[in-house]
């Protein structure tokens, strides 16, 4: 009899972290905007034993609902990914929009736009360097981008920053 409590209790154990593995993945998903898949991966753990799986699969899969046939497609090109970190960055998903933005730029340096946009997710997260390196490239790139900085409230975590504020008023950061 304790044999038999022992599988059955392992059994459990491996369907629990199977489940939650399924959960990374919807999560996963969720995070990388494709709400169709992470639907249909949290439909399947709605139901499931563990009722905190259960739950919060369902709150998640209410989240993924209204956005079901508005996912981006799968980033290929430069522009994918640059569109991409944009969706991401709307969504306050600061590091993702960075991995995706890194990505665009890999695929076609020197991009202003993807400068700018970098230099937002960057001063989102608080990351004032690597935000001021980005903003100046892009300032560098295209002059007019010192105007809209000035204003766009992805900067504003660091637009009491010195050099920000030199930068958008000069176009050049102090050393």
């Amino acid at each position: 009899m304790d044999v038999r409590a022992d599988r059955a209790s392992n059994a459990e154990r491996a369907a629990y972290q199977a489940a939650l593995r399924d959960f990374e993945a919807g999560i996963h998903q969720f995070h990388k905007q494709n709400f169709q898949r992470a639907a249909a991966i949290f439909e399947k753990l709605a139901t499931h034993p563990a009722r905190e799986i259960a739950d919060r699969a369902r709150v998640h899969l209410q989240q993924c609902k209204p956005r079901v046939g508005r996912e981006l497609p799968a980033a290929r090109t430069a522009e994918d990914y640059y569109l991409h970190g944009i969706a991401a960055l709307n969504n306050r998903q600061f590091g993702l929009a960075v991995d995706y933005l890194i990505k665009a730029n890999k695929l076609q340096p020197n991009r202003e736009h993807v400068h700018y946009a970098l230099g937002a997710a960057y001063a989102s997260q608080g990351d004032t360097e690597r935000a001021l390196q980005h903003l100046a490239t892009a300032i560098q790139l295209r002059p007019a981008n010192r105007i809209l900085a000035r204003s766009d409230e992805d900067f504003q975590a660091i637009a009491s920053e010195p050099r920000f504020r030199q930068l958008v008023t000069s176009g050049s950061p102090p050393a």
